[in-house]
């Protein structure tokens, strides 16, 4: 997300009506930013802690928003929302349901891509799975 930071409160009203709109739209499942004040982790099988994320991790993730949704058309539609209200792109994500049930829904995370430098709030509407 790259944007003045006078802009900052136009991006948050923008990603809360968003999120209202899924919520009145009964698809909300759940959502928030990332505290990016707090270094991310990697928690190894053995239990052997390591400060960082992934290698291939180019960018913060600002957050995530999970909703569920009929399709993943209907899915592209909702990150296209959430991409215009934060201002950037959304990497859409597909939940699978353990065990696999017939004739779910689809559970649909949108993540947020961040490229800013200092830590600012998000807008509360992303979540990580």
């Amino acid at each position: 997300m790259v944007f003045p930071d006078e802009d900052l409160q136009a991006v948050s009203d923008a990603a809360h009506a968003v999120v209202q709109e899924a919520k009145d739209a009964g698809v909300w499942v759940f959502g928030g930013g990332i505290d990016e004040s707090i270094p991310p982790v990697m928690v190894d099988g053995d239990g052997t802690v390591t400060e960082g994320t992934y290698t291939q991790t180019k960018q913060l993730e600002g957050g995530y928003t999970v909703l569920e949704l009929p399709s993943r058309e209907a899915a592209l539609e909702w990150a296209a929302k959430i991409a215009v209200a934060c201002r950037c792109a959304q990497e859409v994500r597909a939940f699978q349901y353990d065990p696999p049930a017939d004739g779910h829904r689809t559970r649909s995370v949108s993540r947020a891509a961040s490229t800013r430098s200092p830590p600012r709030p998000t807008p509360s509407h992303v979540r990580r799975d």
